[in-house]
């Protein structure tokens, strides 16, 4: 791995990159994705780890606020990148894992020759002279709270503690082999997993994309001792059949984040697992918690005698306005036990408590709250509703905002708006998300104001192009008009609770399926939807 490594960096320093430049990666889950990363780094070139699901407007976006103007992809993702590059602000060179000689042109290269050519010895020390903790290695990308994905900035100190974090917690040996099937470019699969991995000597096994059917076989086969999972997967895991492999694993150990409360039990009974480690903790985060009890259902807990060596707290907040309830005095109130309030982090100058923010600096002020319990103190907003109960155990309730969270991925209502007030005969859009029994997360729900009759096969082949599957509405209402606010905002919080019950939504309802991409809900789809037998 080292090796390859230093083939990425030798090619990055061929090209004429250097410190504070920047490369675009898009590339399934592979071993030369982690060897690209870490070799750009070590001549100081940051890496933006692309998500694989976009496409169109929103890929464009990513790639142009980037600044990368060296794009690597493979085989599976280099097309998405040519669709979009009429989108993009700047230029790009696309070199492309697998690609054959005839097919390269001016703009588009193959990329294993240039690679396998390279020096595998470590590049010379001199090209790091000055290179610093604090300078950027990776930009992962997040969707926040409004707007498009946000470059989230990594700087070394970050993704190394990050790996470090989770090299003790997870008490992985060099005997151990730790099952990774989440995307590399996202913080829990790419460091989180990768760290248990690497700095304690263990064996990872990666494979190319997650499939319920094939995770017990290939964690049999694979002999893993440990995996790393987000909730959404955990979730898929326990709605399947039962299978022979799913008890004859050697598992002994599960981390990840997301696991809801009502799946943890009959997760860690049914498939045997013996220790569960749940955390808590966002990309550009300065918050983070261990569940390190293995209590059901908790993020994490910071006892009483703790309290003042951990940043976060709870503050009282106004959902409605997403602003914190502050008192006579102007300063934040503390959230009771067991009320649910905001989570924030105290910003300090180590590396724990650092915040990094975005490469959007407009968008990292929106994420820092000021005079909280002090003048002139400065806090990370996570965006996340928690609650704390008697003995300090943490429980994560719901994302504030824009934002909800679906398939296990961020999905940003403004965005999905943007797209779908561009289809035909749409004439005003408003998205949300809304819980659905048995199902993680927050299933996307668009009610549309419609010019004339709705045609529900050109509306699917308009979003189909233009958004991520995951981001896509899984069910549509029709309304007659939009309510809104007197700041002209969309009243969204009767929506959400009319959810898809066509009692309160009347017959004008759809869901994502069928030939024509949306079909009228039936009583009887509705019925095993709720029943968990409908697929979504």
């Amino acid at each position: 791995l080292d090796a390859m490594a230093n083939r990425f960096a030798h090619w990055a320093k061929s090209r004429g990159l250097r410190r504070s430049d920047t490369i675009a990666l898009m590339m399934t889950n592979r071993v030369e994705y982690l060897a690209a990363w870490i070799g750009f780094s070590k001549v100081g070139v940051a890496t933006a780890l692309i998500n694989t699901n976009l496409t169109g407007q929103g890929l464009a976006h990513c790639l142009t606020i980037s600044n990368a103007f060296q794009v690597v992809a493979d085989e599976d993702c280099w097309r998405q990148i040519e669709d979009a590059r009429p989108l993009v602000g700047h230029n790009l060179m696309l070199w492309v894992l697998g690609l054959d000689d005839e097919d390269e042109n001016s703009e588009r290269r193959g990329l294993d020759k240039p690679v396998r050519g390279g020096s595998s010895v470590r590049p010379a020390r001199s090209g790091r002279e000055g290179l610093t903790n604090r300078d950027t290695a990776l930009y992962i990308y997040t969707s926040g709270t409004t707007g498009l994905p946000k470059a989230a900035r990594i700087p070394h100190s970050r993704a190394r503690t990050y790996m470090r974090a989770f090299a003790g917690a997870t008490r992985s040996t060099p005997k151990d082999r730790i099952f990774n099937v989440l995307p590399l470019y996202h913080s829990t699969g790419g460091l989180v997993g990768v760290g248990a991995a690497l700095l304690n000597g263990a064996r990872l096994v990666i494979r190319k994309k997650f499939s319920a059917s094939s995770f017990w076989p290939d964690v049999v086969a694979s002999g893993a001792t440990m995996f790393v999972y987000i909730g959404e997967l955990c979730r898929y895991l326990v709605n399947c059949p039962p299978q022979a492999y799913e008890k004859k694993h050697k598992l002994r150990f599960a981390f990840g984040n997301g696991m809801r409360g009502d799946v943890w039990p009959e997760f860690q009974s049914r498939f045997n697992i013996p220790e569960v480690l749940e955390f808590y903790g966002s990309t550009e985060g300065n918050v983070s918690l261990f569940n390190f009890d293995g209590k059901q259902g908790a993020i994490g807990r910071v006892p009483s005698y703790l309290k003042k060596q951990i940043n976060i707290r709870l503050v009282q907040c106004d959902v409605e306005t997403e602003q914190p309830v502050r008192g006579p005095d102007g300063l934040c109130r503390l959230a009771r036990v067991g009320e649910i309030g905001e989570a924030i982090g105290e910003i300090g100058n180590d590396i724990r408590h650092d915040f990094s923010g975005y490469a959007d600096k407009a968008a990292s002020q929106k994420k820092i709250l000021t005079d909280v319990f002090k003048k002139g103190d400065r806090w990370f907003r996570t965006g996340d509703l928690m609650r704390q109960d008697a003995e300090g155990y943490f429980y994560f309730v719901d994302r504030m905002g824009d934002t909800f969270r679906w398939k296990g991925e961020n999905v940003s209502t403004s965005e999905v708006e943007q797209v779908l007030m561009d289809a035909p005969g749409v004439a005003e859009a408003i998205v949300y998300g809304i819980p659905v029994p048995g199902q993680e997360g927050k299933a996307g729900m668009a009610a549309l104001v419609i010019e004339g009759k709705f045609d529900p096969k050109t509306f699917a082949d308009h979003i189909n192009g233009k958004l991520p599957a995951y981001a896509q509405p899984v069910f549509l209402r029709m309304i007659e008009a939009a309510e809104t606010t007197g700041t002209f905002k969309y009243r969204k919080s009767d929506l959400v609770a009319d959810g898809f019950d066509p009692e309160r939504v009347g017959a004008s309802l759809y869901v994502r399926g069928g030939k024509s991409g949306y079909q009228k809900l039936t009583a009887a789809a509705r019925t095993a939807i709720l029943n968990g037998e409908g697929r979504l």
